[in-house]
């Protein structure tokens, strides 16, 4: 039978890689539902070609374009944070791919677990900000997730046969980005259309920041913790320029598994929607010719600051990652929107991470109490400080 995919933010870099997946696979998945938050041209595109039975356009204003654009085509049509919370607890769904940007994947995620549903999680933001509550749902509710992530999704498949052996460590990949050997005082004048240009991968402007700043790998860090019950000290992060091994699992007698590929997010994707089978595809293949050298780096923790500081939120645990998290959302925005420089970003998040309130063991509700706060305060910092060479 055919799983049936919901893609929350169907119109992102990972939603619209989703749909391709999709259309290459017609015998083995079709689209439910679709998501978007504001482009709605590409969303009335999608929900044309992929006829879900459903799709929602959270932002309200965009509700009778859309409704206008489907008339007459046979898809329920709502919109609203509200819609999108309820509509992933159909019983018509097989599969959630959450390929939302920030912390707006929490609720719909937990929503998604309590009805049964089974994630191909996109969102590590989800993971960071609530993993031990998502953690707690998906066994409680017999839920499966399966990353998404190029790395996490490469631990997984090193770890396929071997969930009983014991895993001493695992080295999680970094492309560098472009800013990989800067100094400082060379990252003190980026700019933003510096920081969008990664030199491997196709991803949004907000994850691009990331990936720039390294916060992006920071975040993976805290995820791999809860995807596969690992401490701190069980996870590395090493740079990989090539981006071909996705990651490595080395286990306790010594010996260690690599996953590799070409910077395709579309393997990853496929893998998520149809483990455990592998399907045929039509991606390119990797030619060793073609790569004589794989580097590997030290990450320097020093000049990217938030890989760091992402160290320090796990090893604090409680809020301290959903701190973290929203600080990070809220600097990001600036930068994108030229108010802060590209190393005020690190910085803003670390003064932050030390004023703010400290839960050891929060609830679902002091996550969402800690977003808010840390959102307003970031805020308020933010405008206080006019962009200035650091």
């Amino acid at each position: 039978m055919k799983k049936r995919i919901a893609i929350l933010g169907s119109t992102g870099s990972i939603g619209t890689q989703t749909l391709e997946v999709i259309a290459q696979n017609p015998t083995h998945f079709e689209v439910e539902v679709l998501t978007a938050n504001n482009n709605i041209e590409l969303l009335i595109e999608q929900a044309k070609r992929f006829q879900p039975n459903v799709v929602v356009i959270t932002n309200n204003c965009h509700y009778e374009i859309l409704k206008e654009a489907l008339q007459g085509e046979p898809i329920k049509i709502y919109a609203g944070k509200e819609a999108l919370e309820q509509v992933v607890q159909m019983d018509t769904i097989d599969v959630v791919v959450t390929a939302m940007v920030g912390y707006s994947g929490l609720i719909p995620t937990c929503n998604a677990i309590r009805a049964g549903k089974h994630i191909a999680l996109a969102n590590k933001e989800t993971m960071v900000v609530a993993g031990e509550i998502i953690n707690q749902l998906a066994i409680e509710h017999k839920v499966n997730i399966y990353p998404v992530d190029s790395e996490h999704s490469a631990i997984f498949q090193c770890l396929v046969g071997e969930f009983n052996n014991e895993v001493e460590k695992i080295y999680l990949t970094a492309s560098g980005g472009p800013f990989r050997g800067y100094t400082p005082e060379q990252l003190a004048i980026v700019t933003k259309a510096d920081a969008l240009k990664h030199p491997n991968w196709n991803m949004g402007a907000k994850i691009t920041i990331d990936s720039a700043s390294m916060m992006n790998k920071g975040f993976e860090v805290i995820e791999a913790k809860w995807l596969f019950g690992l401490k701190a000290e069980q996870i590395d992060v090493v740079v990989h320029p090539q981006s071909i091994v996705g990651s490595i699992v080395q286990f306790r007698d010594g010996s260690m598994k690599a996953q590799m590929g070409l910077p395709d997010m579309k393997l990853p994707i496929q893998y998520a929607l149809s483990f455990p089978q592998r399907l045929t595809s039509e991606f390119k293949r990797f030619n060793f010719l073609d790569y004589p050298k794989l580097t590997f780096e030290q990450a320097n923790t020093k000049n990217f600051r938030n890989l760091a500081l992402a160290f320090e939120a796990l090893n604090q645990g409680g809020n301290m990652p959903c701190i973290l998290n929203a600080a990070n959302e809220m600097v990001v925005q600036a930068f994108l929107s030229d108010r802060i420089s590209f190393l005020q970003m690190p910085e803003i998040i670390e003064i932050v991470m030390g004023k703010a309130t400290y839960i050891k063991n929060p609830n679902l509700d002091d996550y969402i109490q800690t977003d808010r706060e840390i959102r307003i305060l970031t805020s308020a910092m933010v405008k206080n400080r006019a962009i200035q060479k650091i």
